[in-house]
């Protein structure tokens, strides 16, 4: 039985592989932790979620209503457009404005989405911020 005591060229180097074992330890607690916890955390209560209402509206003078009707006629507040060039610039007038206003669409229910998605991309295209849609509250929901 001999031993080494004495300085060796052997001791000296360095050591350049990295001892992967306890990262694969690790990482298989962490994966057996993983696989017994998430069909823990997917588990729901089946539950009967409420219905949603809509909100009411507050109306301010600077919000305009475009209404769009069953043959896509649409009307600035209640004067009607020549067409969607001359919405287009009327839009165009009120996005520079300070604050700028809301734009409150008011869409019949008969209309094609076409007319209604007209006026959504001409209110795009002039710079307005703020689109929303009018809509009726359901009768049915209030009791």
């Amino acid at each position: 039985m001999a031993m080494n005591v004495g300085g060796s060229d052997a001791e000296d180097e360095v050591m350049s592989a990295i001892n992967t074992t306890p990262l694969v330890d690790v990482m298989l607690v962490l994966l057996i932790i993983f696989l017994i916890t998430i069909p823990v955390a997917i588990q729901t209560v089946p539950v009967s979620l409420p219905k949603a209402n809509n909100v009411a509206t507050q109306t301010k003078p600077e919000n305009i209503v475009l209404a769009v009707d069953h043959d896509g006629a649409v009307y600035w507040n209640s004067e009607k457009m020549a067409d969607n060039a001359a919405l287009l610039v009327r839009i165009k007038e009120a996005a520079v404005k300070v604050p700028q206003p809301e734009i409150h669409v008011r869409g019949d229910k008969e209309a094609r989405f076409e007319f209604i998605g007209k006026v959504i991309v001409d209110c795009q295209r002039g710079g307005i911020q703020k689109v929303a849609f009018i809509t009726e509250p359901d009768r049915g929901a209030a009791e």
